[in-house]
C-alpha cells in the first residue's frame, strides 16, 4: 500500500464509521491498515491505552539488556552535520537519532507482555515499541496533541526544577509546541496550548526518568472529521521527531542519519468508528534476523552540546518495566 492508497482507504473507512488500525512509517513509504477482525495475534500484538488484542498475561523473566551504542566520535560527526545546518539557519531544531545493537534475554513477543507503556506494538520479525508519547487523539470533534520534548534522570537532585529551568530544554520544547500548533492549524480551528510543560515519571529497568510534555487542542475542521487519512497525511511526519521547519529538517535528517527510520518514529493508532487514538513510535527495538537494535534520539538546537546529547540518547535506551 502506498501513501495515496492509504489516504483513500483510511478516508473511506472513517467516512463509513468503520473501525481500523493503522501503522505509518516515518518516510510514508509503507503504511498499513488492518480491520480489527483481520488481526492475527501471532503476527501483531497491540495495546492502545487499554484497548488490546493481547489476552492474559505471561510469566515474567528478569530482563537483561546490554547495548553497544555507536562511538562518541561517530555520534559527534552526525551531530556536527546537523549543527552546521542549524548555524546556517536551515533548521531551528533537528531530531537526530541513532541505531544501537543490543542483546536481550527474551524475545520481543515475550517482552511485549512485560513492559508498561500507554502504547505498545509488536510486529512479528520486525519490531517492538513501548511508547509514552501520544501523537493525536480525536473525540467529539476535538483534536488533542501531546508533544514530548525533554528527558532527565529522575534520581538527579531536584530533577524537575533542573529540566524545567534549563534554557536549552525550554527553547527546544517551545519550538516543538509552536510547530505542532501550526500543524494542527491545518486541520483545526481554535488551536491553543491547554497545558504547557508538565512532567510524567516513567519507571525503567535501570531507575526512572522524567519526561516533559505539553497539550495542544483544537476543533477539527468539518472537511477532516470524516477523512482520517487526509488528516493524518497533513500532520505527518510527527513534529516532535522531525523538527522545524519540517520539510527542510527532514532533508537534514536523511543527510545525517545513515539508515532509513522505517516504522521507527512513524505513528500507530486505532479509529473505533468515532474516536481516534494514536502514538509516535518511539522507545523502539528493531529486529533484523537474529540481531536486535534499539533506536533512540533527541532534539538538537544551536545551543546543544554534543556530549550532553550523546548521553541523552543513551539514557533513552530503556525498558519501562511493570
Amino acid at each position: 500500500m502506498n501513501t495515496a492508497e492509504f489516504i483513500d482507504r483510511a478516508d473511506l473507512l472513517s467516512k463509513g464509521g468503520t473501525p481500523f488500525l493503522f501503522l505509518v512509517d516515518f518516510e510514508m513509504k509503507q503504511p498499513r491498515i488492518w480491520l480489527p477482525d483481520q488481526v492475527d495475534s501471532n503476527d501483531l500484538l497491540f495495546y492502545i491505552n487499554g484497548f488490546t488484542n493481547a489476552a492474559g498475561t505471561k510469566p515474567k523473566t528478569h530482563l537483561s539488556l546490554k547495548a553497544q551504542a555507536i562511538t562518541e566520535n561517530d555520534y559527534r560527526q552526525r551531530f556536527n552535520k546537523v549543527m552546521q545546518h542549524l548555524r546556517y539557519g536551515n533548521s531551528f531544531l533537528t531530531n537526530l537519532t541513532i541505531k544501537s545493537q543490543i542483546e536481550i534475554n527474551t524475545t520481543l513477543q515475550e517482552l511485549f507482555y512485560q513492559v508498561n507503556a500507554p502504547y505498545r506494538c509488536w510486529l512479528r520479525n520486525q519490531f517492538l515499541f513501548f511508547s509514552p508519547e501520544s501523537f493525536i487523539k480525536i473525540s467529539d470533534g476535538k483534536i488533542y496533541a501531546y508533544p514530548m520534548k525533554g528527558t532527565i534522570d529522575a534520581t538527579i537532585p531536584d530533577a524537575a526544577a533542573v529540566i524545567l529551568n534549563n534554557e536549552k530544554e525550554k527553547a527546544e520544547h517551545v519550538t516543538i509546541v509552536d510547530l505542532i500548533r501550526n500543524d494542527l492549524a491545518q486541520v483545526a480551528t481554535e488551536v491553543q496550548v491547554s497545558r504547557f510543560r508538565y512532567l510524567d515519571k516513567i519507571k525503567t529497568d535501570r531507575s526512572a526518568i522524567l519526561q516533559v510534555s505539553s497539550e495542544i487542542t483544537g476543533k477539527v475542521l468539518p472537511q477532516y472529521q470524516q477523512q482520517i487519512g487526509s488528516l493524518l497525511a497533513a500532520l505527518l511526519p510527527a513534529g516532535s521527531v522531525s523538527g522545524a521547519p519540517k520539510k527542510k529538517t527532514v532533508a537534514i535528517i536523511h543527510e545525517a542519519e545513515p539508515d532509513l527510520r522505517g516504522y521507527y518514529t512513524g505513528i500507530f493508532g486505532y479509529f473505533d468508528g468515532r474516536i481516534l487514538d494514536s502514538c509516535v513510535n518511539i522507545r523502539f527495538i528493531e529486529q533484523q534476523g537474529d540481531l536486535y537494535y534499539y533506536r533512540s534520539g533527541g532534539g538538537i538546537t544551536a545551543q546543544s552540546n554534543w556530549q550532553a546529547e550523546y548521553n541523552e540518547v543513551l539514557q533513552k535506551m530503556y525498558v519501562p518495566v511493570n
